[in-house]
């Protein structure tokens, strides 16, 4: 199921995504004097851009320094319609990213499991029991060297 497209962001709402994508926790005011905004202006624009799913405001964390042992990328081999296997993936709470791909996979996605028991489970019970999955590949991470979201804004 698609989300309707946004419409095109001006060049202020940019600007106030490229302020937090430097610093997620800037305040408001900070923010309004930046891209010539009052800090209610900008919290309204912030709310909107979250309300559309333009953009989400999270702390990102290293999930093996916050208690889960294992974290994968488990490459999916389908067949049929991908996007019914895609929600499937996204309902899980141990899945944090999936995408639909072309390529050696139709579709990737990120799991995050409290230990290779519970990977396991994961991938055996759940992921290959979803109709429309032929097989799964694993790929386990072993060190985080790089996460990033400031890649700015178009």
């Amino acid at each position: 199921m698609s989300k309707p497209k946004s419409p095109p962001l001006d060049d202020v709402s940019k600007a106030i995504i490229a302020e937090l994508q430097e610093d997620g926790r800037r305040s408001y005011a900070a923010i309004g004097k930046a891209v010539g905004l009052s800090e209610a202006a900008v919290r309204q624009r912030v709310q909107r851009l979250v309300d559309s799913g333009v953009m989400q405001v999270v702390a990102v964390t290293d999930p093996t320094e916050i208690g889960f042992a294992r974290q994968a990328m488990i490459g999916i081999r389908a067949t049929g319609e991908l996007e019914p296997i895609a929600d499937a993936l996204a309902e899980f709470t141990e899945v944090d990213y999936v995408v639909i791909t072309a390529g050696s996979f139709d579709l990737l996605a990120e799991v995050v499991a409290e230990s290779d028991e519970h990977l396991l489970e994961i991938i055996s019970r759940r992921i290959r029991t979803i109709p429309g999955v032929l097989s799964t590949e694993t790929l386990l991470y072993l060190k985080l060297r790089k996460q990033t979201y400031s890649w700015g804004v178009r």
